[in-house]
C-alpha cells in the first residue's frame, strides 16, 4: 500500500471518528433542548482538531511501520497515486461546494447559525469520506 492510499485511509477514519462524536454528543441535546441552547460550537472545534491530530499521528506512525516493511515503497509515489489523488479530490470538492452553496442558502433564509454550521460541517465531512472512497475505489478497482 503506497503513500498516499494509507493516508487516504487513516483521513477517511479520523474524519468518520471523529462525525460519530460529534453527531453523538449534538444529536441528543438537540432531541432535549431547543436550538439557541444546543452546545455544537465546542464540540464542533475539539472533534474537527482530534480527528486532524489523530490523523497526522496514525500517519507518521503507520509509515514509519511500512517503512520498517518495506523501506522503498514507504513514501514512492507515481503518476497514477498523483492523477488517484487529483481524482479523489476533485470528488471532494464537489461535496465542499454543495456544502458551502447550502450553507450560502441558509444565511439567505435566515437559519439558526446551528443550521448554517452544520451545513458547512456535513460538507467538509462528505468531501472527505467521498473524496477518499474515490481514491480507493481507483486504487481497487484500477484508474
Amino acid at each position: 500500500m503506497g503513500y498516499i492510499e494509507r493516508n487516504t485511509w487513516t483521513q477517511m477514519i479520523a474524519s468518520l471518528g471523529g462525525s460519530i462524536v460529534y453527531f453523538a454528543i449534538v444529536l441528543p441535546q438537540l432531541a432535549t433542548r431547543p436550538i439557541d441552547e444546543v452546545d455544537w460550537i465546542a464540540p464542533m472545534l475539539w472533534t474537527i482538531g482530534g480527528a486532524i491530530i489523530v490523523s497526522i499521528l496514525v500517519s507518521i506512525l503507520w509509515g514509519i511501520v511500512a517503512g520498517m516493511v518495506n523501506r522503498d515503497d514507504a513514501s514512492a509515489s507515481d503518476q497514477r497515486d498523483r492523477e488517484i489523488g487529483w481524482l479523489g479530490d476533485r470528488v471532494g470538492q464537489a461535496f465542499l461546494v454543495l456544502g458551502g452553496v447550502g450553507a450560502l442558502a441558509l444565511v439567505m433564509l435566515d437559519a439558526h447559525r446551528f443550521w448554517i454550521g452544520n451545513a458547512l460541517f456535513a460538507g467538509f465531512l462528505l468531501s472527505a469520506l467521498l473524496g477518499g472512497l474515490a481514491r480507493l475505489i481507483a486504487y481497487r478497482r484500477g484508474f
